[in-house]
């Protein structure tokens, strides 16, 4: 297949905003949670709570981003592919990698005492089930193995779909990220109860929608570079001023909170956050160059292993730039997010030098 230059930029940057979310999380931590936002929050002082909402507020299309790239390239899947071969091809590059750094993350940190034996043992035995105790951020791969399994089952419908089919899905799937504020604001919706959490746009909601918007934005979407260019900056200006001020507006220094209150603009099914994510897309669309640089296209092939392993340097960064120089908030969460992804590049590529490496980093 031959490269789109601007989805390779659109991977790397999506690579360092998840490695800037978690560097900003070290900066609302509840007391004695380590690396990423647990179930509390807590923010020391204004400065905290400024640059946090900034910088995490902004790249929280980081998860979209990814998914939308997923979904440019893979759907639909070809006429001639059948379901298994599908999923042999894409699962026989993810799943590997992904099981074995499950198991490093349940076994490497005995090492160095952040978790003990009995955590061990745990992660160990529920593997198959869910993300060891310090891999929080292999969540992700859950509802992107989801949204692969789903692919040859919506791709005859993509096949055939005219553009106002696949408009009307996109404005429900809009409209289904409505659902977290009308809950917060009025409560149960649209068929909603304590025995029934799927509301009556359930089906078009999730990141199913992202994966529509994508093929219509491939497919369906005629703008002009210019119109583009406009509507996507005004969309990532609205979203990002919205995204960033849901949190500040809730996040008051020196307050225990619950996250998912506080993080409720965060989510990724959000309206603010879809308006984001799609503007962000639609700027990078307007990039002309028919190959990318050498290192655009090293880093985006390596992104995926880059993305595992983050976590492992994480720590290092932030017990340097937070708590041995004590650099300002404003510095230390860039700073952390740019060593961490140095960390990452350069590990990768060794590891990439190794035959057989594509079973461990992708």
């Amino acid at each position: 297949m031959k490269r789109i230059a601007f989805l390779d930029y659109v991977r790397v940057f999506a690579c360092f905003l998840v490695m800037l979310v978690h560097a900003s999380e070290n900066f609302y931590l509840a007391p004695g949670a380590t690396d990423m936002a647990g179930p509390q929050s807590f923010l020391a002082n204004e400065t905290d709570r400024l640059w946090v909402s900034l910088y995490d507020g902004f790249s929280r299309m980081a998860v979209p981003l990814f998914m939308i790239v997923s979904a440019f390239l893979l759907a639909p899947m070809k006429e001639e592919q059948t379901t298994w071969s599908f999923y042999r091809k894409r699962f026989t590059r993810i799943l590997p990698p992904f099981f074995i750094f499950m198991l490093l993350y349940s076994t490497l940190p005995l090492l160095w005492g952040q978790i003990d034996t009995a955590t061990a043992g745990k992660d160990l035995s529920r593997i198959l089930l869910n993300f060891p105790t310090l891999a929080g951020h292999l969540w992700f791969m859950y509802p992107l193995i989801g949204l692969y399994l789903f692919i040859p089952v919506i791709s005859p419908w993509l096949r055939k779909a005219t553009a106002k089919e696949e408009g009307f899905f996109v404005m429900l799937f809009m409209l289904s990220t409505c659902i977290p504020y009308l809950n917060r604001w009025f409560g149960e919706v649209w068929g909603q109860c304590f025995w029934n959490e799927y509301h009556m746009l359930w089906n078009f909601s999730g990141y199913l929608g992202y994966l529509v918007m994508a093929h219509y934005i491939r497919v369906h979407l005629t703008w002009s570079r210019p119109t583009r260019l406009k509507v996507g900056l005004a969309a990532t200006i609205i979203g990002a001023a919205w995204t960033i001020y849901s949190f500040y507006v809730q996040a008051v220094p020196g307050v225990l909170h619950s996250t998912p209150v506080i993080e409720l603009g965060w989510a990724f099914c959000t309206i603010n956050c879809v308006l984001l994510t799609a503007g962000t897309f639609l700027l990078f669309t307007c990039i002309r160059q028919s190959e990318p640089p050498r290192l655009i296209a090293d880093l985006s092939k390596l992104s995926y292993g880059m993305y595992l392993m983050h976590i492992f340097w994480l720590g290092l960064w932030v017990n340097l730039f937070k708590d041995a120089l004590a650099w300002p908030t404003v510095a230390a969460i860039p700073a952390i997010a740019a060593s961490c992804f140095v960390s990452c590049y350069a590990t990768t590529k060794l590891i990439s030098l190794v035959p057989g490496s594509k079973w461990v980093i992708g």
